[in-house]
């Protein structure tokens, strides 16, 4: 046994120069095969179900893999702000667009024209890139020439442009003037388009003059209930009561730009409690909230000056002619108060208590509070909007067609007598 323990240990004093005369890139050619190899019966054994063998990893690819999940817990931690759409539909949505661009006070938000009218969209304001023409088998880039009908055809034609358009949208404005052909057809189709995608709707559109014709009236009433079906909240704001505030020497043309101006305050004072950091900040979720599928919704506005212009701003804006019947009956409530950098909190606690007090107990109140430094006048500007009426909207915001005696509703006269609707007319004629 001696014998053979000291040939053993005269072998193994034999063997141990040959281990270390191998060079290095044997080595560690070596050592990786004996990596791949572990690594396959690892893989062979999660494959057979049986228990894998844990092997303590390499110090940099421990440092590595942590790194790498550290950075993707990081990535997906950071805040990605709503993102805000406006589709302009037809002449009347177009030129609300053009207004809103103009006035450079929404950078956040996306501006989109969609027309059948290819010289109105070469004349638009918004990127050439988010002009969509709609229809071009149906109106050859013509228009609709006021068939609602033509504009609703178009809007489907094309519906995979305004689905391509309105992709990846949180909140979607749908600006429209209702009674014309592309605007009052395409609107609908685009509302819901951007329902279907996800994104909070909002249609926002005026109601004819009556200046404009009783026809005009009429498609805009089809129009209006069609789309308060697609959208979450339809904030109707109709033209007449813009009248109220107007002069005997208002121009048509200042006429129409006050309904764009009107437009743009309901799309910028909702856009802004959700996008620009102030004094009061309200996340995206809050605002959808009260508007997800609120039905109808007003909109009032209210500006002030002075030392009590934030009392003033905020009665001025819940006794607008436009937010008819008042707050009481609101079930949700979005106001937004503006000022330059003088705003102060306590000015923002008086509108605030304006407000609550006349509103309904149980009703969900969001607002904000923003700081303006483009606002050098001292004033202060307070945008509501009142939603959840249990009223079917027609009949509270936009005059009754169907009141208004016609040539074919009007009572029949005896005969001999000169028809009722003929005695309307200046005196002289019978």
């Amino acid at each position: 046994r001696r014998r053979q323990r000291a040939h053993c240990s005269a072998a193994t004093h034999v063997l141990r120069p040959q281990k270390r005369s191998r060079n290095l890139r044997e080595t560690h050619e070596c050592g990786l095969a004996m990596q791949v190899q572990v690594s396959r019966s690892r893989v062979r054994a999660g494959a057979t179900g049986r228990p894998r063998k844990t092997s303590q990893a390499r110090p940099g690819a421990t440092r590595a893999s942590y790194t790498s999940s550290t950075s993707e817990v990081a990535t997906s931690h950071v805040p990605v702000p709503a993102v805000i759409k406006v589709a302009g539909c037809g002449g009347g949505g177009g030129n609300a667009c053009n207004h809103m661009v103009e006035a450079q006070r929404m950078p956040t938000v996306e501006f989109y024209a969609i027309n059948t009218d290819v010289q109105a969209l070469q004349k638009s304001l918004v990127p050439e890139k988010n002009r969509i023409q709609i229809g071009e088998l149906v109106t050859r880039g013509l228009g609709t020439g006021g068939n609602p009908m033509l504009g609703e055809e178009s809007a489907l034609e094309s519906e995979s442009k305004i689905r391509g358009a309105l992709s990846g949208a949180d909140l979607v404005f749908i600006a429209a003037g209702m009674g014309g052909g592309t605007g009052s057809g395409s609107a609908p189709i685009v509302a819901r388009v951007a329902r279907n995608l996800g994104a909070l709707t909002v249609g926002v559109v005026t109601y004819p003059f009556s200046f404009e014709g009783r026809r005009r009236g009429a498609q805009a009433d089809e129009a209006v209930q069609r789309l308060r079906k697609e959208v979450d909240a339809l904030i109707l704001i109709p033209n007449d009561k813009l009248m109220e505030n107007a002069t005997a020497d208002t121009t048509v043309t200042q006429a129409f730009q006050m309904a764009d101006s009107v437009l743009l305050q309901g799309v910028r004072g909702i856009s802004e409690i959700i996008t620009v950091g102030g004094l009061i900040n309200v996340d995206f979720a809050d605002v959808r909230s009260v508007m997800e599928g609120a039905g109808n919704a007003m909109l009032g506005i209210g500006y002030g000056k002075g030392t009590s212009r934030a009392k003033d701003a905020a009665l001025n804006a819940i006794s607008s002619p436009l937010l008819e019947g008042g707050i009481a009956n609101a079930t949700g409530i979005v106001y937004n108060i503006t000022g330059g950098s003088d705003l102060s909190l306590f000015e923002v606690n008086t509108a605030s208590e304006i407000i609550y007090e006349l509103a309904d107990p149980t009703a969900n109140i969001i607002f904000g509070a923003v700081v303006d430094e483009g606002i050098t006048d001292g004033s202060i500007h307070v945008t509501v909007v009142a939603t959840g009426f249990d009223t079917d909207g027609l009949s509270r915001i936009a005059p009754k067609l169907a009141s208004k005696p016609t040539s074919e509703s009007a009572p029949e006269s005896p005969p001999g007598q000169v028809p009722q609707f003929l005695r309307k007319r200046k005196k002289g004629w019978f």
